[in-house]
This record gives structure tokens, sequence and C-alpha cells, in this order.
């Protein structure tokens, strides 16, 4: 690595490493830095403020706040499965099968053989764990994780529909405690998702194996070449990837009282537009999982504005897409003028002390 370290997210006017000394990050380069690390951040802020003054009396409650947080629970569950695979180097498209899997299965044990809640959820976090692993083991072989991953989609939503056979199963009211119910006026989701966040968050930067994790996706040559095994961690971000999913899967059927084997793919693509508006790089190694939680919180900010405005569904969709794109661009743009700018930054410098 090099000694000159740009810290993602350095405050405006901050400082950088280099050659054993602080150097001050040139004021519109912190600029760009903050606007592609921290955009997320005001852009919900402008959000909240636009939608409370256009839905006047009725977006600006606490009793809509809470509907906000309940619909972004289950998007912000996704969006960590899809980070945490991007944070370790890929991308996995297997999500959505893997949760109708887990879902199925936990309904099939808690129906029909009438096995403890406990384990129920044991049995339905372990399809996670397996289906991770499995992929992550395919794809060290040299296969297209893309490829790999649209596979096990179609296998775990084959055998899915097989575990149920064919049909979904209602009047799953075990789960409530984790679907519909409230504590202290709080949706219980909110509670599963701050602790799930509160632990990959510690576990990604202060952790040794996290840490590492993430430096596989960055850059796996560099593993490699300080002696690490890369393999390893690139299966551990497919492992915990699937069992997000399976958690998100579990979760959705607590919250209807149903096990469906249909593998949904629209919660996939409103996590990528959670994860791509938090800034999070499909190169992998770089992104915040605090702000994935925010650019989920967003996009169920934008659906409950436009439902409270009469506006139709469809457009929510549209606006998903729209905002899916915009992000890759937006990012894209910002990475180009910060690399842009510090080259020319660098030259001057280099000019200077030559010039000395």
């Amino acid at each position: 690595m090099s000694q000159a370290t740009l810290k993602a997210g350095a405050p405006i006017g901050g400082a950088v490493e280099g050659n054993g000394a602080k150097r001050q990050l040139p004021l519109d380069v912190a600029i760009l830095v903050f606007l592609r690390d921290r955009g997320i951040i005001v852009l919900w802020v402008l959000l909240l403020f636009v939608f409370s003054i256009w839905n006047h009396p009725y977006f600006a409650t606490l009793n809509n706040a809470m509907l906000i947080v309940s619909a972004a629970s289950m998007t912000a569950i996704f969006a960590a499965a899809v980070a945490t695979g991007l944070f370790s180097g890929a991308l996995d498209l297997s999500l959505p099968g893997v949760a109708a899997l887990s879902a199925c299965v936990v309904g099939v044990l808690l129906k029909q053989f009438g096995i403890p809640i406990p384990l129920a959820l044991v049995a339905g976090l372990g399809v996670g764990l397996l289906c991770g692993l499995v992929n992550g083991i395919i794809v060290l072989k040299g296969l297209n994780p893309l490829i790999v991953t649209i596979g096990t989609l179609s296998v775990t939503s084959g055998l899915a529909a097989l575990v149920v056979g064919g049909y979904a199963i209602s009047g799953i009211f075990e789960l409530e405690f984790m679907g519909s119910a409230r504590y202290f006026g709080i949706p219980s989701q909110a509670y599963i998702v701050a602790a799930v966040y509160l632990a990959l968050t510690i576990f990604l930067t202060r952790t040794r194996h996290g840490i590492r994790m993430r430096a596989v996706g960055g850059n796996s040559e560099a593993v490699r070449r300080a002696g690490l095994s890369d393999q390893r961690y690139r299966i551990l971000g497919f492992i915990i990837s699937a069992m997000l999913a399976s958690l998100g899967g579990i979760m959705s059927m607590a919250l209807v009282y149903e096990a469906s084997p249909n593998a949904s793919p629209s919660i996939l693509f409103t996590a990528l537009t959670a994860v791509f508006l938090a800034g999070v790089s499909l190169a992998g190694g770089r992104g915040s999982l605090p702000r994935v939680l925010i650019g989920a919180l967003v996009l169920a900010t934008i659906s409950d504005a436009l439902t409270i405005a009469g506006v139709q569904p469809y457009w929510a969709t549209v606006t998903t897409g729209v905002l899916m794109i915009g992000a890759l661009v937006f990012d894209k743009s910002m990475t180009e003028a910060i690399s842009n700018r510090l080259v020319q930054v660098s030259r001057v410098s280099t000019h200077e002390r030559v010039g000395k």
C-alpha cells in the first residue's frame, strides 16, 4: 500500500498522512470526498424536509416514522447481505432463493413437525450457512460468481417449492414476536436490524477477520502477498451474506405469517439500490455499513411519501430504478473527479519540491 492514504469520509479540511507527516487535504478534494461518502446522509435529510412540507401534516408524525422504520427493516437486512458480499469481493444474486428456502424450512419445521422455535430458527439460518459455503467453494474453483449465484438462485427456488409441496404455508403465528409485534412502540424488526448492523459494523471495522475480509475485497493480491488466505475470507463473505438472506426470509415470513416458495427478485433490486446509494463499491473493499442502513431508510422514506401523496405505486418502482442508475453514475463521477484532482495536486507538489 502507498504511504499516502486518502481516508474515506475524512472531514472537510481534514488531513492525510504522507511521508510520516500530515498534509492538509485540498478543500475541493475534501468536498468531493464528503459528497461521495456522506452525500447519502445529506440526501435523506433533504428528503425528510421536503416531504414534511409536501405531505403536511401526515408525514412528520411518530406513527408514520415507525411505518418507515418497519418498511426499511426488510430492505436493510437484504442490503446488509449484498454489502457484505461486495465487501469480500463478490455479488451474490442467490439471496432471494436462499431467503425463500430458509423461510420454507422454518415454516415446515414449525407447522408440520412441531419443532421448538429456537431449533427451527437455527435450522433456517443453517440453510443460509450451507448455501453460502457451497457458493464460496464453487466460485473458488475459478467460476464466475454471478453465474454461480444465478444457478444457486434457481436451485434454492426449486428446493423451496419442493419443501412445501409447491404451496405456501399460512397461519405461522409462532414468530409474531419478530414480525408485526412492537415493543415500546417500536417495530420488533427494527431491534433485529439494529443488532445486526451493530454486530456487523464491529466485526468489519474492529476485528482482525472482518478487516481482512474487506482487504480481500479491495485487493486480494496484496492479501496473498501478505501470507494470508484470501480464499477463506471470500467463503466467509458468502456465508455471512447468505445467512443474512436467511434471516431476511424468516423475518418476512414472520411479518406476513406465511412461508412462500416464491423467490421475489424485487427485494434484491431494492437492496442493491440501497447499497449503491450508500457508495459501496462494486469492485469490493470500499463502503460503510451504517450508510447502507441510511440508503434503506431513503428508499422507505420515498415510498412512504409517495403513498401518502396518493401517487401510483409503480412510480416507486420507477424511482428505485432511477436511483440505482443515478447512484452508480454519481459514485463513478465522484471517484474519477477525486482521482484526477489528486493527480493534479501530486504533480503540483512535485514541481514545487523540484523548484526548491
